[in-house]
């Protein structure tokens, strides 16, 4: 059985997993409608993954005997000026996303709780991934400016996502 203090600690990241899910689907609306369609697909493939993470944190809940509490999911904000500045925002709300992992495995081993100090070991790994590719793509941006000839190709390359 799952205990109260991991239950709701779960249940709020369960809320960040699906705001995550929500910003980049905003992002993916705005490189749509700047016309970047493989910046666009890029963020919803990773709109999709949030939605993932999510799920396995309400599948955990319940098989831990616990209850889901779902909670409103804040509006993302929808303009940007730059691809560079959407990366900047997506690098540092990554960083966000581990510190909250970060903390959840804290209080899983302050509770005791070792099967779901386990189980965020995997989100633990995904969110070094997470950084990692965010991190190369930022540096792509920086290296070629936000020049458009130069975010094509690199448009082009995000496309290729699957």
């Amino acid at each position: 059985m799952i205990s109260r203090t991991i239950e709701e600690a779960l249940n709020k990241q369960i809320n960040r997993e699906l705001y995550s899910a929500y910003l980049y689907l905003a992002m993916s609306a705005y490189f749509e409608t700047a016309n970047m369609k493989g910046f666009a697909k890029w963020m919803r493939i990773q709109a999709k993954e949030e939605q993932t993470h999510a799920f396995k944190f309400y599948d955990y809940i319940i098989a831990r005997g616990g209850k889901t509490n779902l909670l409103a999911i804040e509006a993302p904000k929808s303009k940007w000026t730059s691809a560079g500045k959407v990366f900047e925002e997506v690098y540092a709300h990554e960083q966000k996303v581990t510190g909250f992992i970060n903390s959840l495995v804290e209080l899983a081993i302050k509770e005791k709780d070792y099967a779901t100090f386990e189980m965020l070991q995997w989100f633990v790994k995904e969110q070094v991934e997470e950084e990692e590719h965010v991190s190369e793509i930022l540096a792509k941006i920086k290296a070629i400016g936000d020049v458009p000839g130069h975010l094509f190709y690199l448009d082009h390359e995000m496309g290729k996502r699957e």
